[in-house]
This record gives structure tokens, sequence and C-alpha cells, in this order.
């Protein structure tokens, strides 16, 4: 394909001696050839510093090695954006430390944007990543991150205009874009990363800025290897039990974002005060919860003496006609 348009890709990484140089290989083996490679050291203890350096120092036309000032740990937002600024591609793309890409990432990503100009970003799943361990039990826990449960992403394989794109991501952070591959410029122009959130939502605040204003291409294809590991930043996020203080201060800061840029569109306000409703309204919420609960139990058990109750002739033909209802769209 044309390889005319420098692509930067950014790695930032935190102590990751034991992966980094995977993540840095998988770019290697990309099959489109005109990139850069920032690597961005968030202020590494281990010797994933100086394994950074040594791709910098072995290929200089290629890999640049980045740091912050006085070698400090300023967080992933400040890691991007530091890359961000040093880059000098039309497209940028991020990869963490512990992550891989497919060989054919780039190339594809590049083909989907040239084939539609209306895109400033295309996204697609994650493949979130157990069996690297190589343990039994991690082998079948591999799964696609970013598809529902019976479907593949509800806009997939489609340009998205705005904000609609955003408010499904607000419904259900599923949908939070990944493995993105955007235009530099436009990422610049949106004010970038937000420094504050040194881990969780980091790369979602940029997305929420692009989302809000640009047409994006979801694809349904799965370019970027996600690692899961005990050490990675969302695990420990779980394990400290600080998942929901994130999330509220995630979702309070696109609240005063949205105030700021005098966003009017409905939906996507709508989207967001749901998504708010619980941690205002906790009592309310808790008592709906339970209500909900109870219905649930309540349902089963009406199936469950049903079962009992009722002969199997009966029961055969309450499902036919259940289902001839559900087909017909009357039910």
């Amino acid at each position: 394909m044309n390889s005319e348009f420098l692509v930067s890709v950014v790695i930032i990484f935190l102590n990751e001696e034991k992966f980094i140089q995977e993540a840095i290989e998988s770019i290697f083996a990309q099959t489109y050839d005109n990139w850069e490679l920032l690597l961005v050291d968030d202020g590494s203890t281990d010797r994933s510093s100086e394994i950074a350096r040594h791709y910098a120092m072995r290929y200089p036309e290629k890999v640049r090695y980045l740091e912050h000032d006085g070698h400090e740990n300023r967080g992933m937002s400040a890691s991007r954006n530091l890359g961000l600024r040093s880059a000098k591609g039309k497209y940028i793309s991020f990869l963490d430390g512990d992550d891989r890409w497919v060989p054919h990432k780039l190339e594809r990503q590049l083909e989907i944007l040239q084939s539609y100009p209306e895109a400033v970003m295309v996204c697609g799943p994650l493949y979130v990543w157990h069996s690297w361990t190589g343990k039994s039990e991690d082998m079948f826990a591999d799964h696609l991150y970013g598809v529902g449960p019976n479907r593949l992403h509800p806009y997939g394989n489609s340009v998205v205009e705005p904000p609609k794109l955003l408010t499904l991501f607000l419904q259900d952070e599923q949908f939070i874009p990944s493995s993105i591959l955007v235009e530099r410029q436009v990422l610049e122009s949106s004010g970038g990363y937000e420094d504050i959130f040194r881990d969780s939502y980091s790369d979602a605040v940029g997305l929420v800025k692009v989302c809000l204003r640009s047409s994006v291409f979801v694809s349904n294809e799965c370019w970027y290897w996600y690692r899961k590991h005990p050490a990675s930043s969302t695990y420990k996020s779980w394990l400290m039990g600080q998942e929901e203080a994130e999330r509220l201060f995630y979702l309070k800061w696109i609240e005063q974002y949205f105030t700021e840029q005098g966003v009017k569109d409905r939906e996507v306000w709508q989207a967001l005060r749901m998504r708010l409703w619980p941690y205002r309204h906790p009592t309310l919420y808790r008592a709906r919860e339970e209500c909900l609960c109870i219905i649930r139990q309540t349902r089963g058990l009406a199936r469950l003496l049903a079962r009992q109750a009722l002969p199997d002739s009966v029961r055969r033909w309450l499902r036919t006609q259940w289902s001839q209802r559900h087909i017909s769209g009357n039910g």
C-alpha cells in the first residue's frame, strides 16, 4: 500500500522489563514500515529503561527514547502527552509496554482511513490475553472486549458520526474505543490527554474529546492484544477497591468538560446523567437494585413452580405460544 504517511507509535511504560521487548518487537514486525517509535519512560526503576535506550541507540533513525525531567513518574496521561508533543507523524497510535500488536495493524488501519476520509480515527476491539502465561487454566479465558455477548459492536464496520460513539461508551464502558489510529493534529487540537488522570481512564478522557466532535470508523477487526496480569494498573485498581471512586472522578470530569464546551446534544447528556445517577442518589439506586433482584427471584421461583406443577404437554404448548409471539414481534 501507499507508505507516504508517517505514523508515530508511542509506547508508554513503567517497570515493564518482562514485557517491553515483546511490545517493541511487535512494532518492528509491522507490515507497514513508515513509522517512528517513541519510547516514553514514566520513571522506571527496573531494566526496562535500559532495554528502551538500547533500541534507541541501535535504531536511531526509527526509535527515540523519552523521559520526564528528572526521570520522574508522572502517570499515563502525562506520558502520552509527552509522546504526542514529540511526534512527527500524520497519524499517531499508542501501545502500553505490556501489550502487543498484530503485524498488519498499521497497514489495515491506514487502508480504512484512506477508504473513509470523513473519519479521523479508526478503532477496534481488544483481544484480552490471559493465555500468554501458558498455564492450562488460562487457555480458555481469552476473549474479545468491545463486543456484546451475542453480537459485534453495534456500530461495527461503519463510520460513526459524533457524538453517537461517545453516547454509546458512556452507556457501556466496554465500547470505549481501543487500538486506535488517529490523526495527530485532531488529537492535539482537542487538547490531548489530561495529566490529572494518572492511571484509570487516562486514555478514555482523550477519546471523549475526539468522539465528541469527530467521525470515527469502528471496525470489528482485532489488532491489539491486551495482556492480563496481576501487575497491571487495572488489576491493582480493582484489588485496592478504587474502581468506583475512579469512575466517579472520570464522570464528573466529563460533566465539567461538557459544560465548558457548551455541549447541547440531549442524548449524550442523558447518557452521562444516567451513569452519574447511582452516585448522586445512592439510596434510591440501592432500593431500585433490591426491587429488581426481588423481581428476578420471583420470576425464577414462578418458573420453578410451573415446571413442577404443570404437565409436560402444557409446558410445551406454553413454550410454543411464547416462541410464536416472540418471532412475530407481538410479545
